[in-house]
Formats: C-alpha cells, structure tokens, sequence
C-alpha cells in the first residue's frame, strides 16, 4: 500500500471521503474546511499526491502556480480579492495531512 492509498485528501478527491467542493478542474481539487478559522477558509490540494509543498514546487511549480490562482480566484469571488495563502510543511510547522495543502483564509479582515 502505498503513502497515497491511505491519504485522507487522496481519499477525498477520490469522493470516498464527503467535502463541500469549492472548485474542482483536471489537476486540483479545493474545498471548505471542516474546522474554518475565517470566514472562508478553503483547501486547495493537486489531484497528484506530493507530501508537503517543497516537493510540489520541486516536482510541479506550474501546478504550485496554478494553487495561487485559484486562490486568488476563491478570494476574488468571496472578498473583494485579499487573502492569506498557508503552507503547513512538517509536523512541527502545523501539518496534519501529509498531502500537500494551501490554506485559502478570506471573507473578513484578518488580524496578523
């Protein structure tokens, strides 16, 4: 079995796991998260696993581009644009799921 096979993210881009689907293309997947802590907060994962977003970036920066984008776009339609882009790589740092991740916060002003 492989690191992917029991990935709670590959899980629920696969639809084995429910998620309140935000946007969805070919490579990427975002939803909201289940434990908000803004207004918006939404997940964005690749479809591809990668662990944490240094392997991404290594292994696929135009699909790490393609995060921000749709990130920027989640942020345009549910603010008036700005928003707060999280990266959690390692344990240490906050990572849960060690399915690479970018946090989308928005819908309010957030403090620092």
């Amino acid at each position: 079995m492989s690191e992917a096979d029991d990935c709670l993210f590959c899980k629920i881009i696969a639809g084995q796991i429910p998620s309140s689907k935000v946007y969805e293309d070919d490579t990427t997947y975002a939803f909201n998260d289940i434990n908000p802590k803004a207004k918006v907060h939404v997940l964005i994962v690749p479809k591809r696993h990668y662990a944490n977003v240094a392997e991404l970036a290594a292994a696929d920066p135009a699909e790490l581009a393609h995060i921000v984008d749709i990130a920027q776009r989640i942020a345009d339609e549910r603010f008036h644009g700005a928003f707060r882009l999280v990266f959690n790589t390692g344990l240490d740092a906050g990572q849960t799921v060690f399915h690479v991740h970018a946090h989308v916060l928005t819908g309010e002003v957030l403090d620092e």
